[in-house]
């Protein structure tokens, strides 16, 4: 769908310049435009090996697993279903803790191998019960769709992806974004939370 839709904006945008004699000015800003976003490329291609770099060595420093006891409390009340040790706490922890730091791209495979595990937890669970409350396969389970939309929400308190793209056009002052980031994405975390609690309380009634 966003395939067709980007297709549209485009061909309506070269229709209108043809119509108005913009043709020109439409392949000069193709060829600027190519040439800044393999500029950018590059550059956020630094600033992603940096930062996913440092996740992995905070995780074979045993940080992240340190992290992820600290956060057991809140990870428990966020997913009270999902037993204390099982693997999935680790990988959602280290999912949240790359989404505080503003690194979507060292965030995505921690939230995929959590994913995994949510996977393979329902599978386990679908074994005891009975057919009448067995969930369909394909289907996300709860702990599935709270794990997303907390992902999708995620409080961040350096927007390390915002700093770059602003350092690469010129701001002045890069890093002022950081605290209305974390004004916006604490208000979408909570928001979110709520949410989730409100729909798994629903769900049990």
């Amino acid at each position: 769908m966003l395939n067709y839709l980007w297709a549209g904006m485009i061909l309506a945008g070269i229709i209108f310049g043809a119509f108005n004699g913009k043709m020109p000015d439409i392949t000069n800003a193709a060829l600027d435009s190519s040439k800044e976003a393999v500029t950018l490329c590059i550059t956020m291609i630094g600033v992603m090996s940096f930062w996913t770099g440092i996740m992995e060595i905070a995780s074979e420093a045993g940080i992240i697993t340190l992290a992820s006891k600290k956060m057991r409390p809140l990870i428990h009340f966020l997913f009270p279903n999902i037993p204390q040790e099982h693997r999935a706490n680790e990988h959602i922890t280290t999912n949240f803790i790359a989404n505080f730091l503003g690194l979507g791209w060292a965030a995505t495979p921690a939230g995929l191998r959590a994913m995994e595990e949510l996977e393979k937890l329902e599978e386990e669970r679908r074994k005891g019960r009975a057919p009448g409350q067995i969930r369909k396969k394909g289907v996300a389970s709860n702990e599935m769709c709270t794990f997303l939309i907390l992902n999708i929400s995620s409080l961040q308190l350096i927007s390390v992806n915002v700093i770059a793209y602003r350092s690469q056009y010129g701001s002045v002052n890069p890093a002022a974004v950081v605290g209305a980031g974390i004004i916006a994405t604490a208000v979408s975390t909570v928001a979110a939370a709520v949410f989730c609690k409100w729909m798994d309380r629903k769900n049990k009634y």
